[in-house]
């Protein structure tokens, strides 16, 4: 069954105000494809796992901007302007600073991008010589169904505001079907921009797209944007681990069903995954850093393996060559898609330092895990917030926010 985002966010509501008010067991959703869709505990209780699970430190959610169309991604800039730009799926992308939301959008492509359930504007992410180059990337799905990721840069005299004649496509994928688009924009430790790509959708991966190296679909991208080549606006990296060997040279990671939200510790560099599962099984994949990048080439599984169980055939898998997830969460009581967020490196909450905290989308529960635990990491929910979570947002002093969907970013804080 397919549903837009409108009915998603209703649904996820109603299944929310179910589990806060019943006692009786909700229906997993299984039938559902949704782009980031996994049990639903009370506070501080925990998942499986062979680790500690966290300690609940009490948190709490402060408003930061409301009444806002669909937002799905928040930032801050590099500078040191103290704006927090706020990514809406409907195609604009707005500047929040002092308590206040600036009425100009920072940019708009609405007129621009198709605004399917799964589909607009997806991912934002700033160059790290920002202040410099005044560059900035994002992921879009165009008018035609394809994604698409374009550099523009500030206009020179008013930082406030993108210049749109400045706009160069970066990347061009055709997109199958019009779920399972990935999205996210994230530039690593090592200063290349990592690009994550659904596997081009409908349900179970029919074309067999994230294990194949010949489509950059259900993969994780590496390109360098300092540079172009004859045929491509971007570079790539010789330590690449498909360069000079059979496979797409742009590739990563692979096996990847839809990894809607991913980031970097800003610590280690250590690359952390949301992969939103099928019918069963949510994931949380973790790329340790070496010296030749966080994960390099790692195979996640899937449509082989959702999450540590095997999907295809569904006993009885070859997982020889597979990495298996962190953790991984079943889709029962009202869990149904995971939602990728950060490891902690803020100081306002001590006792959440070093812990990973994420979400599920219809739940509405905010998570963490402990990075140093033993696989399949414990998970401890910090707080059901009763709406759907499309997005974290992470801010230049390691403090992390919250979207939800129905319009409104909160910062989470210490209760």
């Amino acid at each position: 069954m397919r549903i837009d985002w409108a009915r998603r966010a209703s649904m996820a509501a109603i299944v929310v105000g179910l589990l806060l008010t019943a006692s009786s067991t909700v229906p997993a959703l299984s039938s559902v494809t949704l782009p980031f869709l996994s049990s639903l505990a009370g506070a501080g209780s925990t998942g499986p796992g062979g680790g500690a699970a966290v300690a609940t430190p009490a948190i709490a959610l402060a408003t930061v901007a409301a009444n806002l169309s669909d937002p799905v991604f928040v930032t801050e800039s590099p500078d040191a302007t103290g704006r927090l730009f706020i990514v809406e799926k409907t195609g604009r992308i707005l500047i929040e600073a002092k308590g206040t939301v600036r009425s100009t959008p920072f940019f708009d492509i609405h007129t621009s991008v198709t605004q399917g359930s799964e589909q607009g504007l997806l991912g934002l992410a700033f160059s790290p010589s920002f202040t410099t180059n005044r560059k900035l990337y994002v992921n879009y799905t165009n008018l035609k169904g394809n994604s698409v990721v374009s550099e523009y840069r500030t206009s020179s005299t008013n930082p406030n505001v993108v210049d749109k004649s400045t706009g160069r496509v970066i990347l061009t994928v055709a997109q199958p079907y019009s779920n399972h688009n990935g999205g996210n924009l994230a530039f690593g430790k090592d200063g290349y921009l990592y690009i994550g790509f659904g596997d081009g959708g409908s349900g179970g991966d029919p074309g067999n797209r994230a294990q194949s190296l010949t489509t950059l679909l259900g993969k994780m991208l590496r390109i360098d944007v300092s540079g172009t080549t004859a045929t491509t606006n971007y570079k790539i990296p010789p330590s690449n681990p498909f360069v000079g060997k059979a496979g797409l040279d742009e590739i990563w990671e692979y096996g990847l069903r839809n990894p809607w939200r991913y980031s970097f510790d800003r610590s280690t560099g250590d690359l952390w995954i949301g992969d939103v599962g099928q019918n069963t099984y949510e994931e949380v994949d973790h790329g340790t850093t070496k010296s030749n990048g966080p994960g390099r080439g790692l195979n996640w599984g899937w449509h082989v393996m959702e999450g540590l169980h095997c999907y295809d055939p569904a006993t009885g898998c070859n997982t020889t060559g597979k990495a298996l997830p962190l953790t991984d969460y079943a889709h029962s009581g009202g869990r149904c898609a995971v939602t990728g967020g950060y490891v902690y490196r803020g100081s306002a909450i001590p006792s959440l330092v070093g812990t990973y905290v994420f979400g599920d989308y219809c739940s509405g529960e905010i998570m963490a895990l402990d990075i140093a635990s033993a696989r399949p990491a414990a998970i401890t929910v910090l707080k059901s917030t009763g709406f759907p979570i499309s997005s974290f947002g992470q801010d230049k002093a390691g403090e992390l926010y919250v979207c939800d969907l129905g319009g409104v970013v909160y910062k989470i804080v210490a209760a």
